[in-house]
Parts: C-alpha cells; structure tokens; sequence
C-alpha cells in the first residue's frame, strides 16, 4: 500500500513539472494529430476532457459560430480557467485573426496543422514561461498583517497606505497588497482599480498556482503596488482554507519583499492562519472604550492560541488627539500592554484620499498622515535590515 501511495506520489510530482495542454476540439483526427506532436515535445503532456485541475495552455479549434466561439475564450481568461490560449482554423480570416489578437491569443493555426509550426509554438510557449518566472528570483518577504479591534477602525487605510509607503521610502523593491476580508473588500476603491481577478480565482483554480498563475491574477496599482482583492459579490468559489494561505503565502514570499494582508475583523481559521505565518501583526484600535475592551479580548484570545509574540503582535492607535479623553497610558493600563505607534486624526486628508481612491501620498503627501505612514515603514522594515539584505544580495552574486 505505501508503495502505491509513493508511486502515485512521484508520479504527480512528474506531471506537476510538465507544461500541460487541453485539447477543445470536436475534430478526432485533428485532436490526434495535435496529441502526438504534443507528447513528442520535451516537457508537454496532453490532459483529458475530464481532468481540468490545472491547465497551462488551451489549444481550442473555433467552429462555424466564431462570435459564441470568442465569448467562450473570453469567460476562460477572465475567469482564470485559462492563462494562454492557441487557436485553429480551416479558413483563418483577416477578421477573425483580429479578434484573437483582442482576446490575446498567443498563436494561430491553419488547417491542417504542420508539426514544426506548433512543436516551434510550444517551444515559444516555454521559453516565456521560463523567463517570466525568472523575473521573481526567490526573495524572503516579510508578512505585514494588520488585523482590526472592530469594524470600522481603518485597516484598509492603514493596509493600502502602508503597502505605498513601503515603495516610495525603498523599504521594498516589491510589495503586495492582499484583501482578506473575503467579501466586499475595498482596496479596489481606495485605490481606484477595476481588477479582472480576485482570490476565488485562486481558491477555484489552486494546483495552478505557480508564479506565472499568480502574476497573471494580481492587478498592479500606478504606486507599483500588487493588489490581490477579494470578491465584490457573491459567487459560489469556494472557500480559501489554511492550507491555500500557506501555498499562497510561501509563494508571495519568494516573489515580493513585503506582503501587506489586510485581514478586517476576520477570525476565520484561513485569517488565524495567516496570522500565526506573519512577520509583523498590526492590531488597530482606537482610544474608545469598545475598541479598548476588544483589544483586550483579542489579546488575551491570541495568547490562549499561542499566537501572541511580544516582537510580533504591535497595537496601533488610529485617528488618536492628543486631547482625547482617553489617553495612551491609560489605553496601555487597561489593556496592560505597550502602544507601538499611534496615527493621527487628519479627517480632510484620509476621506480626500478615499474619495479621490488614491493613496494619501498621491493626495497630500506633506500631511502629517501621510508622514506618519512613512514613518510606519521605516519602524516595520529598517534601512539598516535592507542594507543587509542589498549586502547579501551582492555576495551571492
């Protein structure tokens, strides 16, 4: 038994390493001939109708009804379901070749197919592949969670603001921003994108998931910000679970500097997940009595959990006055625990911001808000911790 188990193993680990295909075609001769060159190619290996856990590329033959054909092949992109597209035709017309230019198919093919035409295709296909996940050499990226006492405290603020900041100070080369509150998150609006992707897509598609999968999904923001939002409705994905966050997670790790979550008031198992891999926890209140009292309780909740690390988890007070009629020592006595940093009240500032959905930077960056965030990034990621990381960097090579 456990040799079986071990060979189907090994035999997974194979088919995971190959570039696999799926043929859409009703033309038996035609999905033969393509399976033959296809299997006779280094490194390629063709699927089976019902087999659709992962798919790199699509060879799909267009039919009489080219217009349902091309909104078919438009669902699959912007689904997820498929990342490259190759189509064929008996008759490729001037017209039709426009209109797989628009939906970003990478090849066409006349009918009948020439083996060189589509063995030179794939090899094209491959060397593409190779040289965009060489664009992410492994890196060993901080996890920033910033996780909320209660709802409407400002951690998507704080979340997006921060993300930028990290990018404009250089405390970063690269960031991601993800969106963990799993419904009707905002990042979207504050920061005035329209992504054709969301978490589902990875939720729905997970043994796809590899750096070419990833930076397909991710939407990057004018800052230079990555941003993986979560769905805008209600759509029937399934769940994201611990065992997704840790795939997604070690994977980010390898491709960005910094991954900024915004993780709401979420409490779920996957959130607690990505809490216990984080580098830094930030944990927003502010100076009223609900958010103190569900400070305390979270507090205390975490360390029941053993998720409390006093060098890991970071109170943050946002929108705090000086002339509040709570002040920071009294915060830090009742919930017998140090403030790490405090954000001030600037109302005009932030809802310019959100209104605008830029980042404050891009809106005010002379503000003291704005300032305060900058300052936030330097406490979290050091020049001294980058000049080390530049150092090492220059060793290696």
């Amino acid at each position: 038994m456990a040799g079986r188990i071990k060979a189907t193993q090994m035999r997974g680990a194979m088919k995971s390493n190959k570039t696999l295909i799926q043929l859409i075609t009703s033309n038996l001769s035609l999905k033969r001939d393509l399976k033959r060159v296809i299997n006779n190619a280094d490194g390629f290996e063709v699927i089976t109708d019902e087999d659709s856990s992962r798919t790199d590329l699509i060879i799909f033959e267009l039919s009489s009804d080219t217009d349902k054909d091309f909104q078919f092949l438009r669902s699959l992109l912007e689904t997820g379901k498929a990342t490259e597209i190759f189509l064929t035709a008996k008759e490729p017309t001037p017209k039709l070749l426009m209109q797989a230019i628009k939906i970003g198919a990478k090849e066409f093919f006349s009918l009948p197919i020439k083996d060189e035409e589509v063995i030179q295709a794939l090899n094209n296909f491959k060397e593409q592949k190779n040289k965009l996940n060489d664009k992410h050499p492994t890196k060993t990226g901080k996890i920033i969670n910033i996780i909320g006492s209660k709802g409407g405290v400002g951690t998507t603020t704080v979340a997006v603001n921060l993300a930028v900041s990290l990018l404009k100070k250089k405390r970063a080369e690269s960031v991601a921003l993800v969106d963990m509150n799993m419904l009707f998150g905002e990042i979207p609006l504050f920061l005035s994108i329209k992504p054709k992707h969301h978490w589902g897509d990875i939720t729905q598609n997970v043994d796809r998931l590899d750096a070419t999968f990833l930076t397909n999904i991710m939407t990057k923001h004018s800052s230079g910000v990555h941003v993986l939002p979560s769905p805008s409705y209600l759509n029937g994905h399934p769940a994201a679970t611990p065992q997704v966050m840790d795939r997604l997670i070690e994977l980010m790790r390898k491709m960005y500097d910094a991954i900024i979550i915004d993780g709401g008031q979420s409490l779920t198992g996957t959130s607690l997940r990505s809490i216990e891999l984080s580098n830094h926890v930030l944990l927003v209140s502010l100076l009223s009595l609900p958010c103190l009292s569900n400070t305390t309780k979270l507090m205390k909740s975490f360390k029941t959990m053993g998720l409390y690390r006093q060098d890991k988890l970071h109170l943050v007070i946002n929108r705090y006055l000086k002339k509040s009629e709570i002040s920071l020592q009294d915060a830090e006595h009742a919930i017998n625990n140090k403030i790490f940093w405090t954000i001030p009240n600037d109302y005009k500032a932030s809802i310019d911001a959100i209104n605008q959905g830029k980042p404050l930077v891009q809106v005010s960056a002379k503000s003291p808000v704005s300032r305060n965030f900058e300052g936030l990034a330097d406490a979290l990621i050091p020049q001294e911790e980058k000049s080390k990381k530049r150092r090492w960097k220059l060793f290696k090579r």
